[in-house]
């Protein structure tokens, strides 16, 4: 395989390799194919939309004046030696706006389950009844709320950074087919105006759920 064909797979450049056993199994010949079109852009669509679920998720775990069940959901408690998420042994509810409850399904697993809250970095100190753990959950001073307001800020960089470097990929998966001869310099150039709706309309979104949870901290 020519090097320059080389360095391109191991940059990832090619997302299908197959390989052809020849006479001897030392010596395989790779047959690399590159993406169309339509594939590079729904490979991009795809990992941006991992990109929002991920922002998404981590908002979850940012905390506002009223309890949210959302608030736990990155807990993960050692169960049976095996670290398991915490929604995934017990049921969490509000009961009041201030106020998380979670119930085990397996009453043994109470103590483990507050020990995580102990060690998470929520702020908040468990209440075991034997029964259910609760969490009261203090209201935020202003110096708080702007600190989280920060951290909001932050988690959208970092989606909006991740949207560019995928945008980025699939511009290079473009420029790589046209230089290859498999696609025209006009469908290059269509591919990466598509590629660019994307990134719009995904930064959109992380742009649009950053201002409301901005809001919900700061208003809360």
């Amino acid at each position: 395989m020519p090097a320059s064909r080389t360095e391109h797979f191991r940059c990832g450049l090619f997302t299908r390799a197959k390989i052809d056993r020849m006479a001897s199994p030392a010596h395989p010949t790779l047959k690399v194919e590159l993406m169309d079109q339509d594939e590079i852009l729904l490979d991009a669509e795809e990992r941006m939309e991992k990109a929002v679920e991920h922002f998404s998720s981590s908002l979850t775990g940012i905390r506002t004046g009223r309890a949210n069940p959302g608030l736990v959901d990155s807990i993960k408690v050692d169960y049976y030696g095996s670290p398991t998420p915490l929604k995934q042994i017990a049921n969490v509810s509000v009961p009041e706006p201030q106020q998380i409850m979670i119930r085990p399904f397996d009453v043994s697993s109470l103590d483990e389950i507050a020990k995580a809250i102990q060690n998470s970095d929520l702020g908040m100190a468990p209440n075991n009844d034997g029964r259910v753990v609760r969490l009261n959950v203090p209201p935020l001073s202003t110096e708080r709320r702007q600190q989280l307001a920060s951290r909001v800020k932050e988690l959208a960089e970092e989606g909006r950074v991740s949207i560019r470097n995928i945008r980025r990929d699939a511009n290079k998966h473009a420029d790589q087919a046209q230089k290859d001869k498999t696609m025209s310099e006009d469908d290059r150039d269509h591919t990466k105006d598509k590629v660019q709706e994307l990134t719009k309309k995904f930064e959109g979104t992380i742009n649009s759920g950053a201002t409301a949870k901005e809001k919900e901290v700061m208003d809360d």
